[in-house]
């Protein structure tokens, strides 16, 4: 049977959730609307489609949502250059690759996750953006997108949010937690994660004994 691990990309790959962060607080500004920073921390891995609901208000995504939105992409394309590989990501996707089948899921939009595969130099992995579905984390349908590309029958989801380990509960997947975008290992564990790691290369050191099933 297949064996796939489900990378997400955004704040488990990538250094990306503190850009992300001030690039949403910019963008509600632009709106004379004050988000604190610490709020919007707290939405980051979930799809941006949700997030100005989730920490704004339903009245503030009927008037602005998708000004908002778009305002946070040029707010954030300004970080593009500065964005870096999160220490051992490299490695650990070779690694996952000489044992298992991989899939790097984010649901960031398609031209950044195109640039984050040429800083990670992962141009040839399997991989998803938010153009791939319509309802983003911590709904399962990018889980499902990428069960599909990678023919998968067994798989697991690895990621650094609690929207991550959501998505795959909704998915009937187990779910692997990592520290680097900033949730707790507590957050995670609520969430679903059978287990948590501080770093990628502490991930690496297990990825023989990572608890595949068969999705629901």
């Amino acid at each position: 049977m297949t064996t796939t691990v489900i990378l997400d990309v955004d704040g488990t790959l990538v250094d990306t959730n503190y850009h992300h962060t001030v690039a949403w607080t910019r963008a509600f500004r632009r709106f004379d609307r004050t988000v604190p920073a610490w709020r919007i921390h707290r939405a980051i891995g979930m799809g941006g489609d949700k997030l100005v609901a989730a920490v704004a208000g339903d009245v503030t995504e009927r008037e602005i949502g998708d000004d908002v939105r778009q305002a946070w992409m040029d707010e954030f394309d300004e970080f593009l250059a500065d964005i870096q590989p999160l220490e051992g990501a490299h490695r650990l996707i070779t690694a996952a690759l000489e044992q298992h089948s991989v899939v790097l899921a984010s649901s960031g939009k398609k031209q950044h996750v195109e640039h984050y595969l040429e800083v990670l130099d992962a141009r040839d992995v399997l991989w998803t953006s938010a153009d791939d579905v319509e309802d983003s984390k911590p709904d399962p349908d990018l889980i499902h997108v990428a069960l599909r590309k990678a023919s998968a029958t067994r798989a697991v989801v690895i990621g650094d949010s609690v929207w991550d380990c959501e998505a795959a509960t909704h998915a009937g997947l187990p779910s692997i937690g990592l520290l680097t975008g900033g949730f707790s290992r507590a957050e995670l564990t609520d969430r679903g994660a059978s287990a948590v790691y501080e770093t990628l290369d502490d991930l690496r050191a297990d990825l023989a004994d990572l608890p595949f099933a068969e999705p629901a």
